[in-house]
């Protein structure tokens, strides 16, 4: 009896084991399926099967240890697969799973070299399942490798192969890619389904009111019937065009007119109001501003209900750090509010806040950013001592090595004296001061330094970097060592320095800026900063529902390029500029 029982149980796991292939192919070669069987049991019989069908029972038994979440075990056993002398179509399985593999450690370069395979020209040829398997795991590779383009054209041609829920994934996956992608590279050259992608998102990336973006959609629907997005739009454009159209006619302005804060909100107010002067004067239809002073305010629900009465619409303020952070702990507010300053809680706040500022975690971020594009990898840092200085490293730490990149060595400077110092710590210098005649040494492993700090610190930091054998070190700075002031002999003393600055501060011919110079000369200097802000403020205002919709946005304002943050922030991108012969020297825009 049990022998009869041992001769079903190997019957019945052989006719499994046959399951393992699909029906063959005399060129391509048979693919693996997984089969209702052990590893070990496939294993086991790998191990004295023929070599071609020993191939196939491991590639199945290292699919399965995958599936399973056993990425090492399936690592190992895809290992004693010998590839080239597979079938195109088992290579293609293969080197597809030794992808998936690379992405789960988070290696994307490794897994576009697995993918960078020879039998890859036979994918079409193979089964459905598998094409949408390779080109997936590939579109996440490209995508993971800053290739948005290459990682669409891989969704976009399994996009005909998916139905349902899948399909919908892909699309919005497909319409997540073309959104990154920056304006130039929109430009569409083809009438086909990617054509038609990028030009879908060119119309919606062009800066317009709520209605001139929905104009723009239905104009791309009405020109692309058969396109899918056409038939299936994204859900952040079905978002858009549900937006209600509906007239802003009436802003409260709530600043404070007395207290600490009364020459920044002076400025901000200035920004804001020469703004609605120079839409009004170009003929647009501007909502009036009915200005409200916070510094007298003892209760906020008394301001929205005096606001609502007014027949206000939109609340642009408070500056107050603290009146914000009390918006920011309530549920609900009566009015959409553009606060113009963070709470700094991680707390959400209610769905009617908005936040915008000039935050310095802006610029940190702009700064990893930029040194990112440039190729570098190890950085150093200098910040001001106390919670400022700690405010902006946790930002550039956190984006930093978020992107893969090294911190080396930090310094908290505050005192020029100690510079010379502190700077020979960062770098170890080694033999300085001898008298040996032995040129010094110091390490060789900082790609750059981050900086943030006055002018007056600035102004010291660069020469003691070349007494201190390091003033080859680039060095990329926040906007805070730009005093604005055309001092030539300190911008002397920065030469090299990068930094990232308003557009306000940056491009002088711009009319606004110029009409306001002309009217308020000290907005010329660093207070320009903030008549930036308010003039942005003010083209905000309108928009936020559309940032809202659309993260992916963005409006180039005269404090910077401007997006929304999931936390319902005003993110801030900046230009760059560099000291030069005593000038400041702009340089080109970082790729978006």
């Amino acid at each position: 009896m049990i022998a009869c029982l041992r001769l079903l149980t190997a019957l019945c796991l052989a006719a499994l084991l046959a399951a393992c292939a699909s029906s063959p192919s005399s060129t391509l070669g048979e693919l693996p399926r997984t089969p209702d069987a052990s590893i070990e049991q496939l294993l086991e019989k790998a191990a004295t099967a023929k070599p071609e069908e020993a191939a196939l029972l491991r590639l199945s038994a290292a699919d399965q240890a995958s599936r399973q979440g056993d990425a090492a075990r399936a690592a190992q056993i895809l290992g004693t697969v010998p590839l080239d002398s597979l079938k195109p179509a088992q290579q293609i399985f293969a080197v597809t799973l030794s992808a998936e593999l690379a992405m789960t450690r988070n290696d994307f370069k490794a897994a576009l070299s697995s993918l960078n395979h020879p039998s890859m020209s036979h994918l079409a040829e193979l089964p459905v399942e598998q094409q949408i398997r390779t080109s997936t795991v590939k579109a996440k590779a490209l995508e993971a490798d800053n290739q948005p383009l290459a990682a669409a054209r891989e969704r976009i041609f399994i996009a005909p192969l998916l139905n349902g829920a899948e399909a919908a994934t892909n699309q919005e996956a497909i319409w997540s890619l073309v959104m990154a992608l920056p304006p130039e590279q929109l430009q569409a050259t083809s009438n086909d389904d990617l054509g038609g992608w990028l030009s879908l998102a060119l119309a919606a990336k062009t800066p317009g009111t709520l209605q001139q973006q929905q104009a723009a959609i239905d104009n791309w629907i009405a020109q692309h019937p058969n396109h899918p997005a056409a038939k299936q739009l994204p859900q952040q454009l079905v978002t858009i065009k549900n937006l209600k159209n509906q007239p802003l006619d009436k802003i409260a302005l709530l600043l404070p007119q007395q207290g600490q804060l009364v020459s920044v909100a002076r400025a901000l107010r200035e920004g804001f109001m020469a703004a609605q002067f120079q839409a009004q004067q170009s003929g647009q239809k501007v909502p009036a501003i009915e200005i409200y002073d916070s510094s007298r305010i003892t209760s906020m629900d008394d301001f929205y209900r005096q606001a609502q009465a007014a027949g206000v619409q939109l609340v642009v303020g408070p500056l107050e750090k603290n009146l914000v952070k009390q918006l920011n702990g309530k549920p609900q507010l009566p009015l959409p509010t553009l606060a113009l300053n963070y709470s700094d809680s991680t707390q959400a706040g209610p769905p009617q806040l908005f936040q915008f500022g000039l935050a310095a975690e802006d610029e940190a971020h702009e700064v990893a950013r930029r040194a990112r594009a440039d190729g570098l990898h190890n950085a150093a840092a200098m910040v001001p001592k106390g919670e400022w200085g700690d405010r902006v490293l946790a930002a550039f730490r956190q984006d930093w090595e978020g992107g893969g990149g090294k911190i080396m060595a930090v310094e908290r400077v505050d005192q020029p004296v100690a510079l010379a110092n502190q700077i020979a710590d960062m770098f170890q210098l080694h033999g300085a001061g001898n008298t040996t005649g032995a040129t010094p040494t110091r390490r060789q492993d900082i790609d750059f330094i981050f900086l943030a700090a006055t002018p007056q610190l600035a102004q010291q930091i660069k020469p003691t970097l070349n007494y201190q054998y390091a003033g080859d070190v680039p060095v990329y700075a926040t906007s805070h060592v730009y005093s604005a002031s055309g001092d030539q002999a300190q911008y002397n003393d920065m030469a090299g320095v990068r930094f990232c600055e308003t557009p306000w501060l940056l491009d002088t011919g711009n009319a606004l800026r110029q009409q306001v110079v002309r009217q308020w000369p000290q907005s010329a200097g660093s207070l320009g900063r903030l008549y930036a802000m308010g003039a942005d403020a003010f083209l905000l205002a309108p928009r936020l529902d559309q940032l809202k919709a659309l993260p992916d946005n963005r409006i180039d304002g005269l404090s910077g390029s401007l997006s929304m943050t999931t936390g319902q922030r005003i993110e801030r991108q900046l230009p760059w500029a560099q000291f030069d012969g005593g000038q400041v020297k702009r340089l080109p825009d970082t790729p978006r």
